[in-house]
């Protein structure tokens, strides 16, 4: 019989030998396993340290395509911690694309710039490639492909914007004969990459109070005045409701609008002053506005 000790192995667990481990212990270290990965995970949505602090927006974004051009808003407040902390009051949301398309955003700030750095660049080879731009629905589905295909964590967008209407395309369903020689069109875009046309879409924290405030406005047996002029107030006021009862949304807001002439972005410091000027048109000046028109 010999005296000599044999070396414990140190990749088992209390002396067992790793060939000896039980099915007890394989379906702890498993557990532990799924433990430490729940805990990545939502440590990223939430913002923590072990993601390295990232600023996640809570947000309430909105789009409407109307009859003549489509109109976005959202809200400037940039949170952590779904909404525990307000990191940054002056957050814009609203990022152009081109001079006839935008994108609003939800999750992530530093996913949402470097989302819109890079759909801007390929938007811009494509238009130096073929001599035009991309169409809309091209445009929303190289920008689900790159959801679905890039490191973007935590993302979800609506795109919106207006071209020419080429034969055969199919107008929104909001357009009448007034809509002449446009096609206008929201695209949702969520986390997964997957696109949506719709009329009209609210994204982030505060999208159930924004869809309220939506469908008592333009629902299916509304007849509200669908121009870019009469939907101004509503999708604001969408906006304006959902940051009333939504910790992480708030602030200011940024209201886009785009025609066929091109798209102007708005800037408004105080919410209480922002459906006033929509309704009158931007006519308004109100405390706080800054304006910047994109042609």
């Amino acid at each position: 019989m010999s005296n000599r000790i044999e070396p414990i192995d140190h990749g088992s667990e209390f002396g067992i030998a790793s060939d000896q481990s039980t099915p007890e212990r394989s379906r702890e270290r498993e557990w532990k396993r799924l433990e430490r990965d729940r805990f990545v995970r939502e440590s990223r949505v939430e913002g923590t340290a072990e993601d390295g602090d990232v600023v996640k927006t809570g947000t309430t974004t909105v789009a409407v395509a109307g009859t003549d051009g489509v109109v976005l808003a959202a809200d400037t407040r940039a949170s952590i911690g779904g909404g525990r902390f307000v990191a940054n009051r002056t957050t814009q949301k609203i990022e152009p694309i081109g001079d006839r398309a935008a994108v609003a955003f939800s999750g992530s700030v530093s996913d949402a710039q470097s989302f819109v750095r890079q759909l801007r660049a390929e938007a811009r080879l494509y238009q130096l490639e073929h001599g035009r731009s991309m169409t809309l629905e091209s445009l929303a589905t190289l920008a689900g492909g790159l959801v679905r295909r890039g490191p973007y964590r935590v993302l979800d967008l609506l795109l919106a914007g207006v071209e020419d209407d080429a034969v055969g395309s199919l107008k929104s369903n909001a357009d009448t004969d007034d809509s002449k020689d446009v096609r206008t069109a929201v695209y949702d875009i969520g986390p997964g990459g997957g696109v949506m046309t719709t009329d009209y879409a609210a994204s982030g924290s505060g999208m159930q109070l924004a869809y309220g405030a939506l469908e008592g406005a333009i629902g299916v047996e509304s007849d509200a005045d669908r121009t870019v002029a009469g939907l101004r107030p509503i999708v604001a006021g969408a906006v304006r409701s959902a940051t009333a009862r939504d910790t992480a949304s708030g602030d200011g807001m940024t209201l886009a609008t785009i025609t066929a002439d091109g798209l102007e972005l708005e800037r408004f410091g105080d919410l209480e002053a922002v459906e006033a000027d929509a309704t009158v048109g931007g006519g308004g000046r109100t405390g706080g506005e800054e304006r910047e028109e994109v042609n």
